[in-house]
C-alpha cells in the first residue's frame, strides 16, 4: 500500500554451514509411522546410561546421525531425548561430551524453533553453561602452559568447545528464552574468550561470532557486558589481516557485532568505526565468489585423483603382501566401503563429516557475503516502533483526518545518518551489492553440478543472489536519485532486473526469488515514479505476465509485490492518452486478487492498487466504467470491514493492521467519490 515499510532481514535459524551431515530426503522414511519403525531411539538413549564410555559415545554419535532425519525426531522427543542427552554433557568422557553436544545440536539446527525452545525449557542450557565454564579455564590453563601433554588436552577442548558453541548459537536463533539465559549467566565472556583464539583455532572463532552476532542484535541487556576491554577484542579482529575466506568471514561475523552493538562504541569513535565495520562489507563482497569456488573445484578435484592414484598402489602392495585390503582404509574414510568382515565394527567416522579443505572454504566465502548483505540489509532499516507507539497510532486514527491517499504516501522513506550514507557510497556499496545480483557464470555452475559434494553450493549460491536483491530493495528505498547515479542509471538498472526474470523462456517459481527481484522492482518502481522518471525496461505486458506469476507464488510478500507494482504502473499509465485497454486488464488483474486471494495484506494491497489506479484521469474513468469497478467495490466493502474484524487481531502485525485501516478508510472515500461521478 504505496512505499512498503523494510524491515530487518530475519536470518534463517539454521548454520549457514548447515549440520554436519545433510541426509537427503530420499533417505527419509515415506510410510506413516515409519519412523517408529525403524528408529531405535529407545536402545541408543539406553545406552547412554553404559558404564563404557565408548558405549556411551557411539550411542550419542547414532543420535547426532539420526536425528538429521526430521520423521526420526518426534521418536526421540517422546523417549525424553533432551533430558537424556542433557547431562552427558559434563560426562567424565571429553569424547562423549563431544559427541553429546553434536547431537544436541543437530537435533536444534534440525528440529526447528519448536524443538529448540522445548530444550530451552527443558534446561539444556544449565549444563551447557556449565560445560561452556569447563572449556573456558581448560582453554585459559593450556594457553598458559602449553606443555606436550596438553596439546592434546587443548584440541579436546577446542572440539568440545565448538560443539557446544555451535549449539548455544542455535538455542540463541530460535528461542528468545535462550537469549535470555545468556544474559542472565554471563555467556559473553566464554563467547569472546573463544573468539581470542581466533590465530589459533579460526573454526572455533567463527562459531562465538556467529553466536555473538545473534545475541547482540536487539538485546538492550546485553549492552552493558560489552565493556572497553571486549570492544578492543573486536576491534583486534577487525583490523586482522589474514585473506582466507575463513577470516574474511569472521571479520564479517564481528562487523556485524559492532553494528549491533554500535551504541556503546564512544561518540569520538562513532564515525569510524562505522567506516571500519562498511570497509570490511565492501572487501567481503569485492571477491569474486565465482571465479573462487570454479579455482577451489579444480584443486579439489586434482587433489581427490592424485590420493585415489595413490590409493590404489598401496591395496595393489597389501593385496601382494598379505592377500587383504589394507585395514586402514575406512579410517581414512576415503573408501564408501567399510572393513571386509568386520560387521560388528563400532567406528564411529561414519557419522563425522567427510572434510573437503577447499568445500568447506567455498562454503565459507559464500557465508560470508550472505551475512555482509544482511549486515547491509539491516542497516538500511529504520528503526521499529514499538507496540506502545503503534497503538497509540492506531488509537488515533478512528477519524478520516490525517488519511492520504496516492503511491507511497502511507509510509515515510527510511532515513540514514549521513556517516552511514556517506561510507555506503564512498565504499562503492551499491555497486558491489548490484554485482552480487547475477547468478554465476555458467563455468562454476557446471564445476558444481559434476561433483555432488559440490552440488549444495548452487543453492546457496542462489542464496546469495536473493540477498543481494533484498538489500537492493533497500538501498533504493534509502538512497536519492542522485545517490543512485542518476535517471540514466535507474534505466540500466530496470532493465537488469528484467533480464534477470526474462532471460529464461519461463519465469523462474522459486518463491525466494520472486519476493526478492520483485521486491528490488517494486522499489525502483517507486522511486521512478516519485521523481517523474519514464518507467522504462519493463512493459506492460512483461509486468502483466510477471504479476500472473507472482499472484499465483505461495509466498504472500511475493504476491503484494507484484500488486503494487501494477498499482504503481497503472497510476503512471492513467495520466497518459490511449493507456484504457491497459488499465482495463491491469484493473481486472486486482479484482481477481480482492476477490480469491487469501492473505488479507494482499487483499488489502490490492485494493489500495485499485483507487490509486482509478482516483483521476479520463482513460482510467472510461476503464472504471467498463469494468463496472463501483459496483464491484461496493460489494466487496462488507467482505472486506469483515475479514479485518475476523483475521485483523489474530494474525496480522500492528502496522499491518494500521495499513488495513487505512485502507478501509480510503476505500469508503474512493467509492463515495466514485458515486458522485456516476451522478454527474
Amino acid at each position: 500500500m504505496g512505499k512498503r515499510k523494510t524491515h530487518k532481514f530475519a536470518r534463517p535459524q539454521f548454520s549457514p554451514l548447515g549440520p554436519a551431515n545433510n541426509t537427503p530426503e530420499g533417505d527419509e522414511e515415506t510410510e506413516d509411522g515409519a519412523g517408529d519403525i525403524f528408529s531405535p531411539a529407545g536402545d541408543l538413549l539406553e545406552n547412554l546410561q553404559s558404564a563404557s564410555s565408548d558405549v556411551r559415545e557411539f550411542a550419542c554419535a547414532s543420535i547426532s546421525k539420526l536425528v538429521q532425519q526430521k520423521k526420526v525426531i518426534p521418536s526421540f522427543l517422546q523417549k525424553d531425548a533432551i533430558r537424556c542427552l542433557g547431562p552427558m554433557l559434563l560426562d567424565p568422557s571429553v569424547a562423549v561430551r563431544e559427541t553429546a553436544a553434536g547431537a544436541l545440536r543437530n537435533l536444534s539446527a534440525c528440529g526447528g524453533y519448536d524443538v529448540c525452545d522445548e530444550m530451552v525449557k527443558q534446561d539444556v542450557l544449565t549444563p551447557l553453561a556449565a560445560l561452556l565454564r569447563e572449556c573456558c579455564t581448560g582453554l585459559d590453563s593450556t594457553a598458559v602452559s602449553p606443555r606436550k601433554k596438553q596439546v592434546s588436552d587443548k584440541n579436546y577442548l577446542e572440539g568440545v568447545s565448538n560443539e557446544a558453541i555451535h549449539l548455544l548459537w542455535n538455542l540463541c536463533e530460535s528461542s528468545s528464552r535462550a537469549v535470555c539465559v545468556f544474559n542472565k549467566e554471563g555467556l559473553l565472556d566464554i563467547c569472546i574468550l573463544c573468539l581470542r583464539r581466533f590465530m589459533d583455532n579460526i573454526e572455533l572463532a567463527i562459531s562465538a561470532a556467529y553466536c555473538l552476532q545473534t545475541v547482540a542484535e536487539d538485546n538492550a541487556e546485553l549492552l552493558a557486558a560489552f565493556t572497553p576491554q571486549v570492544l578492543q577484542v573486536l576491534e583486534v579482529v577487525l583490523l586482522s589481516s589474514g585473506d582466507t575466506p575463513d577470516h574474511l568471514l569472521l571479520r564479517t561475523l564481528v562487523a556485524g557485532t559492532v553494528w549491533n552493538v554500535k551504541s556503546v562504541v564512544p561518540c569520538s569513535s562513532q564515525a569510524e568505526t562505522i567506516n571500519a565495520v562498511i570497509r570490511i562489507l565492501a572487501e567481503t563482497l569485492d571477491r569474486n565468489a565465482s571465479q573462487t569456488i570454479v579455482t577451489l573445484s579444480q584443486t579439489a578435484r586434482t587433489a581427490l585423483e592424485t590420493e585415489a592414484g595413490s590409493e590404489m598402489e598401496e591395496e595393489m602392495i597389501d593385496t601382494r603382501q598379505n592377500g587383504t585390503p589394507n585395514p586402514e582404509d575406512d579410517a581414512l574414510g576415503i573408501s564408501p566401503q567399510s572393513k571386509a568382515g568386520d560387521g560388528t565394527s563400532e567406528d564411529i567416522s561414519d557419522f563425522l563429516p567427510v572434510r573437503s579443505e577447499e568445500l568447506r572454504l567455498a562454503t565459507a566465502l559464500l557465508a560470508a557475503q550472505q551475512t555482509a548483505l544482511e549486515i547491509i540489509v539491516n542497516m538500511c532499516c529504520s528503526e521499529e516502533p514499538s507496540d506502545d507507539e503503534w497503538e497509540e497510532i492506531l488509537s488515533s486514527d478512528d477519524s478520516d483526518e490525517g488519511v492520504t491517499e496516492g503511491p507511497g504516501s502511507l509510509l515515510s522513506p527510511l532515513c540514514l545518518s549521513a556517516e552511514v550514507l556517506s561510507a555506503l557510497v564512498n565504499n562503492l556499496i551499491p555497486k558491489k551489492v548490484l554485482e552480487k545480483t547475477v547468478f554465476a557464470a555458467s563455468a562454476t555452475v557446471d564445476a558444481c553440478t559434476e561433483s555432488p559434494p559440490w552440488r549444495p553450493l548452487l543453492a546457496k549460491m542462489t542464496r546469495v543472489q536473493c540477498r543481494a536483491l533484498t538489500c537492493l530493495n533497500n538501498l533504493l528505498s534509502t538512497l536519492d536519485v542522485e545517490r543512485l547515479g542518476g535517471p540514466a542509471a535507474l534505466h540500466t538498472l530496470s532493465q537488469h532486473l528484467t533480464n534477470l526474470v526474462f532471460s529464461q523462456s519461463e519465469i523462474p517459481q522459486d518463491s525466494e526469488f520472486l519476493e526478492a527481484v520483485t521486491g528490488a522492482q517494486r522499489s525502483l518502481m517507486q522511486i521512478m515514479s516519485s521523481n517523474n522518471i519514464p518507467q522504462q525496461g519493463l512493459s506492460a505486458e512483461q509486468l502483466m505476465r510477471l504479476c500472473e506469476a507472482g499472484a499465483q507464488c505461495e509466498n504472500a510478500c511475493a504476491r503484494v509485490n507484484v500488486v503494487a507494482m501494477v498499482g504503481i504502473s497503472g497510476h503512471v499509465l492513467a495520466k497518459e492518452e490511449n493507456t484504457g485497454a491497459t488499465l482495463k486488464v491491469m484493473g481486472d488483474f486486482l479484482l481477481q486478487v480482492m476477490a480469491k486471494d487469501s492473505s488479507l495484506v494482499v487483499v488489502g494491497e490490492a485494493l489500495d492498487a485499485l483507487i490509486d489506479i482509478f482516483a483521476d484521469g479520463l482513460e482510467a474513468d472510461r476503464a472504471a466504467r467498463q469494468m463496472k469497478l463501483l459496483h464491484a467495490l461496493k460489494s466487496f466493502q462488507p467482505v472486506f470491514k469483515s475479514r479485518i474484524q475476523k483475521e485483523g487481531k489474530g494474525n496480522l502485525t500492528i502496522d499491518q493492521r494500521l495499513v488495513l485501516d487505512n485502507v478501509k478508510t480510503n476505500l469508503r472515500r474512493f467509492i463515495a467519490y466514485r458515486e458522485g461521478l456516476t451522478r454527474k
